[in-house]
């Protein structure tokens, strides 16, 4: 039995373009424990957000295994890999994908209230967030009301409601500017450290990557050191 929070075991996957084979992922073995924030560093179009799609059961690999927990997830149904995507998963992208017609509260509430919680306790839940991302005088706001730092703090806020185990982040401050972008990154490793999440942070800046306990560099689609 493996400690880790998230396994990839020989992850590959490749592309069919304009005739040939592009091979994105070769061999990827990689491994993130509780309480771990890990960035992925590499140039654009390495393969990062493959990665991380495989990683949060979005794509099925061509070869090898990803493994949440003890659960070995490459041949599971779709059905379970919803489950562990609602339950054991976050997911912050670049831009944020608030629902513009809800207020900041509801689009924490939201993912809580399909997962099954009630309205009451997704509620107090998404008020907690909101206080802890220093948005509690936002709550009923809705996100064109809102600072792109604002609306990205909301996001990642939703991302962890159901409490996962993992989070899984693409870019999470990129569309932000550099002031902002520090800001709003400070408060995200703050909240992952808090909850002693294993985190997979995909950045293409460096000083945010140090601020991490580990990176990793994505490169001729193999995972190592950096």
């Amino acid at each position: 039995m493996s400690d880790a929070a998230l396994e990839l075991r020989g992850v590959g996957r490749t592309f069919h373009q304009g005739g040939r084979d592009i091979e994105v992922l070769r061999d990827v073995q990689m491994s993130l424990v509780p309480g771990e924030i890990v960035a992925l560093v590499g140039p654009s179009g390495a393969g990062k957000s493959t990665l991380l799609h495989i990683a949060g059961l979005l794509e099925r690999p061509d070869a090898g295994e990803v493994i949440i927990g003890d659960e070995a997830c490459s041949g599971l149904a779709e059905a379970d890999r919803t489950r562990l995507r609602r339950g054991t998963l976050g997911f912050v992208y670049q831009f944020h994908h608030l629902l513009p017609e809800f207020s900041a509260l509801e689009n924490i509430m939201l993912p809580q209230m399909i997962a099954g919680t009630s309205r009451a306790e997704a509620r107090v839940r998404a008020g907690e967030l909101l206080e802890m991302m220093g948005l509690g005088d936002r709550a009923t706001h809705r996100p064109g009301q809102l600072s792109g730092g604002e609306q990205q703090r909301i996001a990642i806020a939703r991302s962890v409601a159901n409490a996962p185990a993992i989070l899984l982040a693409d870019e999470p401050t990129g569309n932000l500017d550099p002031e902002t972008a520090g800001g709003v990154f400070d408060q995200m490793l703050k909240l992952v450290r808090g909850a002693r999440l294993a985190a997979l942070i995909a950045t293409h800046n460096l000083e945010l990557a140090a601020k991490m306990d580990r990176t990793l560099q994505l490169r001729d689609g193999r995972v190592e050191p950096a």
